[in-house]
């Protein structure tokens, strides 16, 4: 599932890299150990002591708090407050070196899929300890309240799986029995990425209402205290969590946006953590060196920055224009502007990211600048440059503006150079700054943009293209504006693949299907990968405990662990 990175799940949230990046930042090293939950080996793990509080650094607000909705597609929110409040069926840990699912304690058992004729049938038993902050048991009538919101509701962030569940069987309180219409070979991630809701107290309920601003209710080792709009979200733990408890008596997440202020706080000791974007800025501090800070960076990564193009509307429903533009970039110059310092210095040429890179390929690397083929591919589609240098066919132009998110100087750095370079080959590109929660809560669901640039994230170790290109998911106000293709890609022959992808229980078939589904979305370029993020943890003396960076679960996966250094 992916989310935005500000951000956009099918499996993605709305928002991949070299090992030299650890070598150029000389930071502790995140390596891989075989185990289903501890982090890293190498990785501190400070002994801490019991109460205190922490304050870290957030870079992004979330719109909302409603995590199955629209609103809620920023990782932010995620990493914030989903994640440290909301039971989950699987969660991401390193298994042998490879970021996997693994059933986590709400679970008695690991959870069964079989095959019963053409449909698959998944038992779910889930741990008779497992109980809501205010007590009540989590039932399976829990996990049947959260499928059939997803599956029958409008305004849904992204129905992938949930749309093929035929029915949902309660047996007991501790059962539940999911019968899917045809395969699914991702459905590990089915009350997984988006977690489970309290039936109890959202059945019959305005669910979105009560969700939105923040909620009282937590299944999680922490619950959310208050939310500050535009300032902070503040988190206590959760009593009645059945699991590992909190070390600290309480937790602030300080909406810092802008990278340099963020820098600032933590230096001077406001924030006591920062989970910070790859900034021009950042590095070159990392690199000069932080007194009293330390600080980790993962080299596998589930970010991915692209050019992202509205595929419906003028200039790039033309599939000459989009391939015009894609001869136009040289991506291995961005990157290297934006990460050379790390070590990084290739362009990502798939929108497979890193951790699921096994199902991807390389064919977007035939697109490197060649103005002589941007000419050759604009002039037989009818196009020709008018006095400006800017290409015009039919009395209009190839202009087109790009949104972005408003405060990121390295997405800033990016656009600037992409314009560049496009003004170079005859494109004219204006640049327009919006806010997280209009692009992901208005402008994109309802495909008012031409085009964009941001960051998808993998919120799930499992293959996702049709998340972002199955034409199922366009957003539509048919289906009350759900789903993630924003782009509006609509390619016949590719949709079959998509399905194949997610529905191919076989792994050699499915990884097959994923390279040739990859091939046609290079062929069609219904947008442009850029680069991938690494990811940077930065955190003072004060803070002790096991600090990992989970690639799909963000740096605070196990903020339950962390603690005032002892």
């Amino acid at each position: 599932m992916q989310r935005s990175q500000v951000s956009p799940p099918t499996r993605r949230r709305l928002v991949h890299a070299a090992a030299a990046i650890i070598a150029t930042l000389a930071v502790v090293s995140v390596s891989a150990c075989s185990t289903t939950s501890a982090p890293p080996s190498d990785t501190p793990n400070t002994t801490v002591t019991e109460g205190g509080e922490l304050v870290i650094g957030a870079e992004q607000e979330p719109d909302c708090a409603d995590w199955i909705a629209t609103c809620g597609g920023s990782i932010w929110g995620t990493y914030v407050m989903q994640i440290p409040t909301m039971p989950a069926v699987f969660e991401t840990r390193l298994v042998d070196d490879v970021w996997s699912p693994v059933a986590s304690d709400l679970m008695s058992e690991e959870p069964e899929a079989v095959m019963q004729g053409e449909k698959q049938v998944i038992t779910y038993r889930l741990n008779p300890e497992a109980v809501w902050s205010d007590g009540t048991p989590i039932t399976s009538a829990d996990l049947a309240y959260t499928a059939l919101q997803i599956r029958d509701g409008d305004d849904i962030f992204d129905k992938t799986g949930y749309t093929g569940i035929e029915s949902i069987e309660t047996p007991d309180p501790q059962t539940a029995i999911v019968t899917l219409s045809s395969p699914y070979a991702g459905w590990r991630s089915l009350f997984s990425v988006y977690g489970v809701l309290p039936a109890h107290l959202l059945e019959g309920q305005d669910r979105a209402a009560i969700m939105k601003d923040g909620y009282d209710f937590s299944g999680g080792p922490w619950k959310i205290d208050s939310w500050n709009r535009g300032t902070s979200v503040t988190l206590v733990p959760n009593e009645n969590y059945w699991g590992e408890k909190p070390h600290l008596e309480k937790v602030t997440f300080m909406f810092l946006p802008d990278t340099a202020a963020a820098f600032q706080a933590l230096k001077s000791g406001q924030v006591d953590a920062l989970y910070p974007s790859a900034q021009l800025d950042a590095v070159k501090q990392i690199e000069a060196g932080l007194p009293g800070i330390s600080s980790a960076v993962d080299a596998r990564s589930g970010n991915l920055e692209a050019l992202w193009f509205n595929n419906s509307v003028a200039p790039f429903d033309s599939k000459a224009v989009r391939t015009a533009v894609a001869y136009s970039l040289d991506r291995d110059a961005i990157v290297k502007r934006l990460f050379g310092d790390l070590g990084v210095e290739s362009a990502q040429q798939s929108f497979n990211t890193p951790i699921v890179g096994a199902f991807g390929s390389d064919d977007f690397s035939v697109y490197t600048a060649d103005l002589d083929r941007v000419d050759e591919i604009m002039t037989a589609d009818g196009w020709k440059k008018n006095a400006d240098g800017v290409w015009a066919k039919g009395g209009e132009t190839a202009s087109f503006t790009l949104n972005t998110l408003a405060g990121n100087k390295r997405r800033d750095l990016t656009v600037q150079i992409i314009q560049s370079q496009l003004q170079e080959a005859g494109f004219e590109m204006d640049i327009k700054a919006v806010t997280p929660a209009d692009l992901f809560g208005t402008i994109a669901p309802q495909g008012d943009f031409q085009a964009g640039l941001w960051a998808i994230v993998d919120t799930f170790p499992d293959p996702t293209l049709s998340s972002s290109f199955g034409s199922a998911n366009i957003p539509s106000e048919a289906n009350g504006f759900s789903g993630i293709n924003f782009y509006r890609v609509d390619v016949p022959e590719l949709d079959p693949l998509l399905a194949e992808i997610d529905s191919e229980l076989d792994a050699d078939a499915r990884v097959a299907a994923s390279q040739e589904a990859d091939a046609i979305i290079a062929e069609e370029v219904p947008s442009i990968p850029i680069d991938t993020v690494p990811n940077v943890l930065l955190w003072s003396e004060k803070v002790g405990g096991p600090l990992s960076i989970n690639p799909v679960e963000g740096p605070f996966w196990n903020l339950a662990a962390w603690g005032l250094a002892g």
